[in-house]
C-alpha cells in the first residue's frame, strides 16, 4: 500500500468562509477513513494557508478523487491542490520499512 498527500493551498478568507462547508467536509472525510483511504488530516496555522492530508492506496487517484469531491474545492476554499506520493520508511505502516 503506498502513501499519498494531498495538499490544499487555502485562499486567504479560508477560515471567515469555511464553517459554511465544514459539515459536507468532515462527512467526506470521516467516509474516507472508514473506507480506509484516508489515514490523517489537518489545516496548518500560522497561517492557515495549507491544509495536508495523508492517504493509503495503489494509486493517487483515491486522493484525486477526494479532492474533485471535496466541497473545500468545489467552493473556491481551496486555490489549488496537489497530489504527491509519499515513500514511507520509519513508523507502523510504513510502504518500505527501513
Amino acid at each position: 500500500m503506498k502513501h499519498f498527500l494531498l495538499f490544499y493551498h487555502l485562499v486567504d478568507d479560508y477560515l471567515a468562509r469555511r464553517p459554511e462547508f465544514r459539515g459536507a467536509h468532515l462527512v467526506l472525510a470521516k467516509e474516507a477513513v472508514t473506507r480506509g483511504e484516508m489515514v490523517r488530516a489537518g489545516a496548518l496555522n500560522d497561517p492557515a494557508d495549507m491544509a495536508v492530508l495523508l492517504f493509503q492506496g495503489d494509486s493517487p487517484d483515491v486522493a484525486e478523487r477526494f479532492a474533485q469531491a471535496d466541497p473545500y474545492v468545489r467552493t473556491g476554499l481551496v486555490r489549488r491542490w496537489e497530489v504527491r506520493e509519499w515513500t514511507t520508511v520509519i513508523g507502523a505502516g510504513a510502504a518500505h520499512p527501513a
